[in-house]
């Protein structure tokens, strides 16, 4: 026969019930803060995961990230980030962040990125396009569905593989000129910078560069965004300027990365110091699927070639080319390339024509339901692979 308990005695489970749980669940969480649910990853990336409340840090005597299963890093002590190669491809991953505990507990946080819809990608070649819709008044649309593009190539339709409108992966190469030039402007273009830099989504991928007579790399994509902000700080104006050189610098650095794409490039004067030509800074932004920002101070604008130059970098890319007449007006010209970066679609195709011979294809978007203006790439160069 089956014996009632007596209610102090189920009063008396509930707390041992309750006390068990309390034991069980560990005093902090873990958050996973980079990547973001539902984004799109390839090339090296930041992992990153944050203890809540913060002051449980203290508590976690290390944390390990697991990607699809596999161990990727181990940290013993806050900020719990670290670098993971995700490859060239955009493909789904499980990223797991497991926190041990000082009490033997554990805090686990899982997140998903999701895959771009490539076929055969190994054997043919993936054209990607970064795309900008606004309205008859200059105002962005978003909320486009992937029926509403339609893209030729030598005006020939091609089929989209994929479209994404949403939690694309930003890796973005900023290049400021500190040449002598910059002597006046230098505080101007450091605060402008620190805004911009401290606006992008902290998921994005960025490498900060500094240029006059040299190259300078003042923060890789892996450094925080707090040492990005003091990189900035310490810049001081001397030298000359190689233009040039710097355009190729940037483009090599996004080549190898898949995703949004983007070269912000700042300068106040005519290239002076480089070493590589005016064509071939052109011709690696032909071949580069990445969109050049391009921002020129002062007598940048009155300087007819100088201005042709960034507008010609600028335009063949997709992007937009800014001349602020003022210093203090630099902050405006950046808010305009973060407003731009974050009303991006981006398509991919397989194109019809397989031939690597080198010669300039001619692309075109058109977007349907309303009378837009259609901004991207104006074409590309499908070379032979090197051996």
């Amino acid at each position: 026969m089956t014996r009632r308990l007596l209610p102090g005695a189920l009063q008396a489970l509930a707390v041992a019930v309750a006390g068990a749980a309390a034991l069980a669940a560990p005093p902090v969480a873990v958050r996973v803060t980079a990547p973001a649910p539902g984004s799109y990853v390839s090339g090296r990336i930041l992992l990153r995961a944050d203890v809540v409340p913060e002051s449980g840090g203290d508590l976690v005597r290390r944390l390990i990230f697991f990607v699809d299963g596999r161990e990727v890093c181990r940290l013993s002590a806050p900020p719990f980030q670290c670098e993971w190669d995700a490859g060239r491809d955009v493909a789904a991953h499980v990223i797991r962040a497991v926190a041990q505990l000082a009490d033997g507990t554990r805090a686990v946080a899982t997140v998903r990125t999701k895959g771009l819809d490539y076929a055969d990608r190994v054997e043919v070649a993936a054209v990607q396009l970064a795309v900008v819709v606004t309205d008859r008044e200059g105002r962005f649309v978003p909320g486009l569905p992937r029926s509403a593009f339609r893209v030729t190539e030598d005006d020939k339709p091609q089929t989209l593989a994929s479209f994404v409108s949403e939690n694309v992966p930003l890796e973005l190469v900023a290049a400021l000129d500190v040449s002598l030039s910059m002597t006046p402007s230098i505080e101007d273009l450091k605060g402008a910078a620190r805004v911009f830099l401290a606006s992008l989504p902290p998921e994005g991928q960025v490498t900060l560069i500094a240029f006059n007579d040299n190259i300078f790399t003042l923060a890789r994509r892996s450094t925080s965004p707090e040492t990005r902000l003091r990189a900035v700080d310490r810049l001081a104006p001397w030298g000359g300027t190689a233009l040039y050189d710097v355009v190729i610098r940037g483009m090599s650095q996004l080549e190898q990365q898949t995703g949004r794409r983007a070269f912000v490039l700042f300068s106040d004067g005519e290239d002076q110091s480089s070493r590589s030509t005016e064509e071939a800074a052109v011709a690696r932004v032909e071949a580069s699927d990445a969109m050049i920002y391009t921002v020129g101070l002062g007598r940048a604008a009155s300087v007819r070639v100088f201005r042709q130059l960034l507008e010609r970098l600028a335009s063949v890319s997709g992007g937009r080319s800014l001349f602020p007449e003022r210093s203090d007006e630099l902050q405006g010209a950046f808010a305009t390339i973060l407003e731009d970066l974050s009303h991006q679609y981006l398509l991919g195709y397989q194109p019809t024509n397989q031939t690597r011979d080198g010669a300039w294809r001619r692309l075109r978007v058109e977007v349907r339901g309303g009378n837009y203006t259609v901004r991207h790439r104006q074409g590309y160069r499908l070379v032979a692979e090197s051996k």
